[in-house]
C-alpha cells in the first residue's frame, strides 16, 4: 500500500497537483484545475489535504476514490471537503484531463474569526461524495463572483482589514452553498420522501427486532449506513423534509415502543427501560418526560383512569 501524503501548506499542495503558479498566501488558495498536470500526480497516491475545500470540479480519464467508493466527476458537481480526509486518485489515462475550479483554505486562516465558530454548522463538508451539489450555470456563476472577490484579497497586497474581508466572504459564499443544497433537497423532493419511508422502515424494523435490547438505541450513523448517506446529508435531508431532526424520529419510535410495552407489558418499568437499551431506568424516564411531559408511571395511571 502507498505511502500517506499529507499536505499542509499551499505550496505543497500547488506542487502535489503540479500547478504552474506559486501561491500569494500560505494559508488560502484558489486553482484552475484547467492548469494543473494530472500526470503529475502519481496513480495510486494516497492524499490528506489540511484544507477545507469548496471545488467544482469535472475529470475524464481518472478514478477518484474517497473512503472505500469510487466516484465518478465526469459531471462537473460541487464537492465541499473539511481537512484531513482521505482520497485516491487511480487509473490515470494517458488522455486525462480535469476542468473547474478549487478553493482551499486552511483552518488556521479562520481561527480568529468569528466564522471558526460556525464552520460546524456547514454539515455539508462532511456529506458522501455521491451526496455532491449539482449546480445551475446561473448558481456557478455567483459561486464565481464571489471566489473572485476572495481571490483578489489574498493575491493583493495584504492590509489590517484583508484577513476579515476574506473570511466574511468564504462566509458568503459557504452560506450560498447551504442555499443551492437547500433548493436540490426540494427539487429532489420526491427521491427524498423515498429515504424518509426507507429512514422510518428501518427504525420500524429496529425497534420491532431484538437489536435495541442488545445494541441500544440506533445512531444516526447505523441508520445513515443502512441507507448509504452520511449521516450529515440524511439529518439535513430530513429536517427540510419533515421539520425534524434524525434523532428527534428515532425518539418518536423509542417512545412509541416504550408507551406499547408500559401498556401492555407485565414487566416493570426498569426492566423495560434495559430491554429498550437503557442501563439506568432513572435515564429512560428523564427521556420519557421530556418527550411526553408525563413520567412513565404517570403515563400509565393517565391512561388506566380513564
Amino acid at each position: 500500500m502507498s505511502e500517506i501524503v499529507k499536505i499542509n501548506s499551499t505550496s505543497k499542495l500547488h506542487e502535489f497537483f503540479g500547478y504552474p503558479e506559486k501561491p500569494t498566501h500560505p494559508l488560502i488558495t484558489f486553482i484552475d484545475f484547467s492548469k494543473i498536470n494530472i500526470h503529475a500526480i502519481k496513480s495510486g497516491t494516497r492524499k490528506i489535504f489540511g484544507f477545507y475545500s469548496i471545488a467544482l470540479k469535472k475529470v475524464k480519464g481518472a478514478g477518484v476514490i474517497y473512503g472505500r467508493k469510487d466516484y465518478d466527476f465526469s459531471e462537473a458537481s460541487l464537492l465541499c471537503m473539511a481537512p484531513e480526509q482521505l482520497s485516491i486518485v487511480t487509473d490515470i489515462e494517458k488522455d486525462a484531463f480535469m476542468e473547474g475550479w478549487g478553493l482551499y483554505f486552511h483552518p488556521d486562516l479562520i481561527r480568529s474569526s468569528p466564522l471558526n465558530a460556525n464552520i460546524k454548522k456547514y454539515t455539508f463538508f462532511s456529506y458522501n461524495m455521491n451526496e455532491a451539489l449539482h449546480l445551475s450555470d446561473k448558481e456557478k456563476n455567483t459561486l464565481f463572483s464571489i471566489l473572485q472577490t476572495i481571490q483578489e484579497e489574498f493575491s493583493d497586497k495584504l492590509d489590517p482589514y484583508s484577513h476579515d474581508l476574506i473570511a466574511s466572504n468564504i462566509e458568503v459564499l459557504l452560506n450560498y452553498c447551504n442555499r443551492y443544497y437547500g433548493r436540490q433537497f426540494i427539487t429532489r423532493s420526491h427521491h427524498s420522501k423515498g429515504i424518509v419511508a426507507r429512514f422510518e422502515k428501518i427504525l420500524f424494523d429496529y425497534f420491532e427486532s431484538d437489536l435495541v435490547k442488545n445494541n441500544g438505541l440506533p445512531s444516526v450513523k447505523y441508520c445513515a449506513e443502512q441507507l448509504h448517506l452520511s449521516s450529515n446529508y440524511l439529518g439535513d435531508l430530513l429536517k427540510q423534509e419533515t421539520g425534524k431532526s434524525a434523532i428527534d424520529h428515532i425518539h418518536y419510535f423509542l417512545i412509541e415502543k416504550a408507551k406499547n410495552l408500559l401498556l401492555n407489558s407485565s414487566d416493570s418499568i426498569s426492566e423495560i427501560a434495559y430491554d429498550l437499551g437503557f442501563e439506568q431506568r432513572q435515564s429512560f424516564s428523564k427521556l420519557f418526560k421530556k418527550k411526553t411531559g408525563m413520567s412513565p408511571k404517570a403515563y400509565i395511571n393517565s391512561i388506566s383512569s380513564n
